[in-house]
């Protein structure tokens, strides 16, 4: 049975809420990453942060920061490449992605994940707005293949997990993808709290 790591992306600059890290931000009695942790972390083995920039902003979480292996911030499937090594180097066969700003993610992420990835491992997750390429089951033997992608240009995921064959694990809801990414999105996340 798959046993994924947990990978949070939040690897991003955050440019239209002013930058700073958007999981850190108010809401309710935590910050949006504190409920991101708190409905993935029961889902997965552990946990790692994708993060860029000074690690110790991000000490008191107690959890692995892992900045993206290439440069100038080329999107997640950078962070998800350094999941992939980081659970490689644990011994791990898959790791689940999920974003830093989406604090109302499924709370059967990773099952329905699973169950989509069949016989592959690999499977991203979509409501009925469309595909919800950041919440993604990854097999670790795709590293290698994700790594030449990148060097190569690549820097969208629907492209990559397409041309892999990853399935999709359709979920009902798209208030469940709601993703925090400005100052209007945040005052909407805390009436959905």
């Amino acid at each position: 049975m798959i046993q994924p790591h947990g990978l949070i992306l939040m690897g991003g600059r955050a440019t239209r809420m002013g930058g700073g890290d958007k999981g850190l931000l108010p809401l309710g009695d935590t910050t949006i990453l504190g409920h991101v942790l708190d409905r993935l972390a029961p889902q997965v083995d552990r946990v790692a942060l994708n993060a860029n920039g000074d690690p110790a902003r991000l000490a008191h979480l107690n959890l692995p920061v892992l900045p993206d292996g290439l440069p100038d911030h080329p999107g997640p499937l950078a962070g998800t490449l350094a999941g992939l090594d980081w659970a490689a180097s644990l011994g791990a066969t898959h790791i689940v992605t999920a974003a830093a700003d989406t604090p109302f993610l499924p709370c059967d992420l990773v099952p329905q994940l699973l169950l989509a990835g069949g016989g592959s491992g690999f499977a991203l997750a979509a409501s009925p707005g469309g595909r919800q390429p950041t919440f993604g089951l990854w097999p670790v033997a795709l590293r290698d293949a994700l790594r030449t992608a990148l060097n190569d240009g690549l820097r969208k995921i629907v492209q990559f997990t397409r041309a892999h064959g990853a399935g999709t694990a359709a979920f009902p809801d798209d208030a469940a993808f709601f993703n925090v990414n400005t100052p209007d999105d945040l005052v909407t996340a805390r009436a959905m709290l």
